[in-house]
């Protein structure tokens, strides 16, 4: 027999045996050799891995590409801000404040009238709600610039460790210095890391004959991509938003239940809410009108109401700045910087300035 009539023969006696094993219930299984195992595991491993190693490839592209853009944004940020040091970006300069001709005095500038009274209407808030402020002779000569947090209330705190503490309080320095230079009088709630409830701050405020309360912090906001600034007057909130952020900052109010119906009727009622929303709107459009020329991508969040206590217990139009986003790491690397901080205080100055000079046009001022 030839040998392919051998091969022929071997595998027609293999077919019919597989197929009598079919009929009769019997399988066989070809055996794998040592080396197949492992191929199929390699083949397995090779098409599980492969969709999850192109998706860590573009998601870690991604990030990159996400953190070199913000990296040549923040140091395009302190280019601008580099340059004031030598005075050579006007973006920083902010126009001088010249008194219109003919101010009365007690405008910021103008000299003061000796031996001049001012009504005391300390007691006739209340009656005065229904009269227009413009029949009294205001004005304002004390600024109270309250730092925000202190001591063991430190306040939110950056990605990279900045403290709000440190930050408001440098801010509200700089402020005063300013509102000092512009001839108002000045008074400070806090000059170092002092903790301080809320209701000691009112009470400073109220007990140094203040005419407005400027109270400074830096914002939180839950999308660290979100640049934004915002001022606050006394009134309620039905936002879900707000009123956390209410609650953060009247943790340390020191007041008791037995005051809270009082500070209800204030927030609803205070003569002096209309007056501090207009301060608050100056004080918004002098922020962002000034940042957004070194801080582009700076939202104007807007002026807001907020049941924030420190301003329920202040006798005075009361505002409370969020000047800066410490929640945004571009934006803590600017507040690491003194000129950015030196040109919030006088973004700040210049709102109170203006709304100085807007209550001169419509009012005699006090001496």
């Amino acid at each position: 027999m030839s040998e392919q009539a051998h091969i022929k023969q071997k595998i027609l006696r293999a077919v019919v045996r597989e197929n009598i094993d079919v009929i009769e219930g019997r399988y066989r299984f070809r055996t794998r050799t040592r080396f197949e195992r492992p191929l199929t595991f390699l083949r397995v491993l090779f098409f599980v891995a492969s969709p999850v190693a192109l998706f860590g490839v573009a998601f870690l592209a991604t990030r990159a590409a996400d953190s070199w853009i913000g990296l040549q944004s923040a140091e395009l940020a302190e280019r601008i801000v580099t340059d004031a040091r030598a005075g050579g970006d006007l973006r920083f300069v902010l126009p001088t404040l010249e008194p219109p001709s003919g101010a009365s005095p007690g405008f910021p500038g103008s000299p003061s009238s000796p031996g001049s009274d001012t009504p005391d209407l300390s007691n006739n808030l209340a009656a005065a709600s229904t009269l227009d402020r413009t029949v009294f002779p205001l004005g304002v000569r004390k600024i109270i610039v309250d730092a925000g947090h202190g001591g063991k209330n430190t306040g939110t705190i950056s990605p990279s460790g900045l403290v709000e503490k440190t930050i408001a309080l440098d801010i509200s320095e700089r402020l005063g210095e300013l509102l000092t230079k512009a001839d108002f009088e000045v008074g400070m709630t806090r000059s170092d890391d002092t903790f301080l409830s809320l209701e000691e701050r009112a009470e400073i405020a109220n007990s140094s004959g203040g005419d407005l309360f400027i109270s400074v912090h830096l914002n939180w906001i839950e999308s660290q991509e979100v640049r934004g600034i915002e001022t606050y007057y006394l009134g309620p909130t039905d936002d879900p938003y707000l009123t956390r952020l209410a609650a953060a900052e009247n943790r340390d109010s020191g007041y008791s239940l037995a005051d809270f119906r009082k500070m209800l009727d204030r927030v609803f009622a205070d003569v002096r809410q209309d007056e501090s929303q207009k301060l608050a709107g100056s004080v918004q459009r002098s922020l962002y009108d000034s940042l957004r020329r070194v801080n582009p991508t700076l939202q104007d969040r807007g002026v807001k109401k907020a049941p924030f206590i420190v301003l329920t217990g202040t006798e005075m139009p009361a505002i409370l700045a969020e000047v800066s986003c410490l929640s945004n790491e571009n934006e803590a690397r600017l507040l690491m910087t003194p000129e950015y901080r030196q040109f919030i205080a006088a973004a700040l100055s210049r709102g109170i300035e203006d709304y100085a000079r807007e209550l001169n046009k419509t009012s005699l001022r006090g001496s």
